[in-house]
């Protein structure tokens, strides 16, 4: 069904996130901090989306010199080491329903691991740092960028200086920027595949915004790391598909620019995205290029004539799939 970009709720979604940011920026994180204070690892757990803000939050609190590492949240669920005396887990899930991290916040509680969750708001759980309210679009958005922000908070209350107030505050006025000129006008629509591809957190960034083509556009995107692409991932493409570069000067050895090279010389159109404004910490600036990303979802959305805001349809959209791992008791 063709629709009007403005009138998405994805469009609103994406236009509520400098606010969110702002409005995170203030939150008091102190008890949350404290439980994480003491670890001597901090385990960070997600789905899809949440998987993406567990990763960057790794990152974040490894800046405050903490031992974080990240998983899956169905990987660390059934296949993840035990938890051990000294773990403290963070589960993102924005709608709390999330059926493995469900099960890994059940798991950590019965293990007497200290749990900190990051959700949407109305979760109901004593544990829980809540965000935003529900999305929606099944095109999650807002509540992505308010849980970097809550981790990023953590972060700097755990020692990394560079996720302070002011940092985070210009990281809205960044967002903002982005409403303005997104810079996404001369990407065009591939006639088969787009590849996303970054280096480094912009790794993260090139997969979360695949995930927001693919679900608001349904149009086969890929994110990739850098040397992941270039191992392998590359040699399907063609004629018919195009590369998005994302931040390519950040790449401290180059490799993000030397693909693009190489594809156009492989006759596949070749897109960058760049941040032109003031330069934020690395990690703080994947939210304004995750917001160009979301942008660019929504107006293949509308240029393919799909509904942004009903992703999963059909089989895939079957209770008892989405049911799948949810504890029992």
């Amino acid at each position: 069904m063709q629709h009007t970009a403005e009138h998405t709720a994805l469009h609103r979604m994406i236009h509520m996130q400098a606010e969110a940011v702002e409005r995170m920026a203030g939150a008091d994180l102190a008890a949350p901090a404290e439980k994480l204070a003491g670890a001597r690892r901090v385990l960070l757990l997600g789905t899809g989306t949440s998987q993406h803000a567990a990763e960057l939050g790794a990152m974040m609190l490894a800046d405050a010199g903490v031992d974080a590492r990240w998983a899956s949240a169905a990987h660390f669920a059934r296949w993840g080491a035990p938890l051990r005396t000294g773990d403290a887990v963070v589960v993102i899930t924005h709608t709390a329903e999330t059926a493995f991290a469900l099960r890994c916040r059940e798991q950590a509680r019965a293990e007497g691991v200290p749990v900190v969750s990051v959700t949407g708001i109305g979760s109901g759980w004593p544990d829980a740092v809540e965000t935003v309210e529900r999305e929606q679009s099944e095109t999650y958005t807002v509540s992505y960028t308010a849980a970097l922000i809550v981790l990023a908070g953590l972060a700097h209350r755990l020692g990394a200086g560079q996720y302070g107030p002011e940092q985070l505050h210009r990281t809205a006025s960044a967002i903002r920027s982005v409403y303005d000129d997104a810079g996404i006008e001369r990407i065009g629509l591939p006639a088969r595949v787009l590849a996303v591809i970054g280096a480094g957190p912009w790794a993260v960034t090139a997969r979360e915004g695949a995930l927001k083509i693919r679900e608001a556009s349904r149009t086969l995107a890929e994110g990739f790391e850098a040397e992941n692409y270039l191992h392998g991932s590359a040699v399907p493409f063609g004629a018919a598909d195009s590369l998005l570069l994302l931040e390519p000067g950040a790449d401290p050895d180059g490799l993000v620019a030397a693909l693009g090279e190489g594809a156009r010389e492989e006759g596949i159109a070749v897109s960058t995205l760049e941040d032109t404004g003031e330069p934020l910490p690395p990690l703080l600036a994947q939210l304004p290029m995750t917001v160009r990303l979301q942008m660019l979802a929504d107006r293949f959305a509308g240029l393919r004539r799909q509904n942004p805001d009903v992703a999963i349809v059909g089989a895939w959209a079957k209770t008892e799939l989405w049911s799948l791992g949810v504890p029992t008791s």
